[in-house]
């Protein structure tokens, strides 16, 4: 297999080439939104953690996703932080590969955990009486495991197959390594066949995700419609669920768009924002939004803010 891995073993991330005069402005921005995303995070997962009150299928999948977010997030800040300060932009071959890996295997247990969470908003409000038989500890357990094994297993297939390329060149003009990126770096097009084979196979499977959860929201609307008690049901915890799935769904489709028909002649720092949206938005909203709108988090962490103020 090493005879087929290209002689490169270092990238250059040109992606920062054009901000050198507000390095340290970027740097402490970028600083301040880790130690956010960080923060909004762990008090979320803490909180559901040590209340258990809150170890509940629904509580448990949110705690789920705020893990999920701290993943996706720790394969790029930390390297992104130190780019900054450095004159050189390079990663290493291995390195770039696992960076890659961990950013899409978070994106796309992102929308894994977004479908289980919708399966569960269907089964509280359609089927209220089979709740806890449906959504068991075991089978919510198992739902998390398919969440992250799932995603892991597709993407480093992905990976696996773009570790396998020949590549013609060492410059990735991107403040991270995506895997399709590495592709087309191929000396050999033709030998990419398999790769855009299986690329559009992980694309597709993600879009049923997609088709699963918009076709549950609309059973859930369709049955709330005439329920005053559901409607309040899907107020609360649904509407966050949605909000945190638009957020992810528009920021992960501007990526893709612009990496794969984005136009050469746009501004590498509009390239930069639309790539990293994200890594920024959803890890920062997702939790808040749920903070303020799920009571019992809500009341849990004004309770430890009081009770701590004393």
């Amino acid at each position: 297999m090493m005879d087929n891995v290209s002689e490169i073993t270092m990238f250059f991330l040109s992606g920062l080439n054009e901000t050198n005069t507000h390095r340290f402005t970027l740097f402490s921005l970028t600083l301040l939104c880790y130690c956010v995303i960080l923060l909004v995070n762990v008090s979320l997962i803490v909180t559901i953690i040590l209340d258990k009150n809150l170890h509940e299928p629904m509580y448990i999948l949110l705690c789920t996703f705020c893990m999920n977010g701290l993943y996706g997030t720790t394969g790029f800040y930390p390297k992104f932080l130190w780019d900054l300060l450095s004159p050189v932009h390079v990663i290493s071959y291995s390195g770039c590969l696992v960076q890659a890996l961990v950013i899409y295997t978070f994106a796309c247990s992102d929308l894994s955990i977004l479908s289980v969470m919708a399966f569960d908003r269907y089964v509280a409000i359609c089927r209220p009486l089979e709740y806890h038989s449906v959504m068991s500890k075991q089978r919510v357990l198992m739902l998390v495991c398919f969440s992250w094994v799932t995603p892991f297993c597709i993407v480093a297939t992905n990976t696996f197959l773009a570790s396998r390329l020949k590549l013609c060149s060492p410059y990735i003009a991107r403040l991270f390594c995506v895997n399709w990126i590495i592709v087309k770096l191929a000396c050999f097009p033709a030998e990419t066949f398999v790769n855009d084979i299986v690329a559009y196979i992980t694309l597709m499977i993600y879009v049923f995700h997609g088709v699963f959860i918009v076709w549950s929201y609309m059973y859930l609307i369709k049955t709330c419609v005439n329920s005053a008690e559901n409607r309040a049901k899907f107020m609360q915890t649904c509407v966050p669920h949605l909000t945190s799935l638009l957020t992810f769904v528009v920021t992960i489709l501007f990526d893709v768009v612009n990496m794969r028909f984005g136009s050469k002649d746009l501004p590498q720092t509009f390239k930069n924002v639309v790539a990293i949206e994200f890594l920024v938005i959803p890890p920062i909203m997702n939790p808040l939004i749920y903070g303020f709108k799920l009571t019992k988090i809500r009341n849990k962490i004004l309770y430890l803010i009081t009770f701590k103020t004393k």
